[in-house]
């Protein structure tokens, strides 16, 4: 499979953003959080998919801009694990919640962690 992160996966609706802030349902494995909601997309893309990191714990725009490439970087190694479990598109955002610096390596094992424990929650919820 392409393990990309195209420009048509990329959440750039406010309409859809607006949605997940007020009606979407989240999955945490600290520092992560997944913030999901399910949408109607008439393209081929299954994602719609944003990266998320707070001011308040980073104030410098390049230790946030870091963060956010290194989330985007897992999610665009581990999106396999999501794309085969899922059935109708969904959008995505993706937060890092802390002050602690994790490794590359941490937040990828933890990646890991966050997308099963979402395919645990819809295959749940189905």
């Amino acid at each position: 499979m392409n393990a990309t992160y195209s420009k048509s996966e990329k959440l750039k609706s406010k309409t859809t953003i607006d949605a997940l802030f007020s009606e979407g349902k989240s999955v945490s494995k600290y520092p992560l959080r997944l913030v999901y909601v399910p949408i109607a997309l008439d393209c081929d893309e299954k994602i719609k998919f944003g990266v998320s990191v707070s001011k308040k714990h980073f104030k410098k725009a390049v230790d946030r801009n870091y963060f956010k490439r290194v989330l985007r970087e897992t999610y665009r190694l581990n999106k396999e694990l999501l794309l085969n479990q899922l059935e109708k598109p969904y959008a995505f955002m993706f937060f890092y919640q802390s002050k602690d610096r994790l490794s590359y390596s941490e937040i990828n094992e933890k990646t890991v962690l966050l997308f099963q424990k979402f395919i645990q929650q819809i295959q749940k919820d189905v």
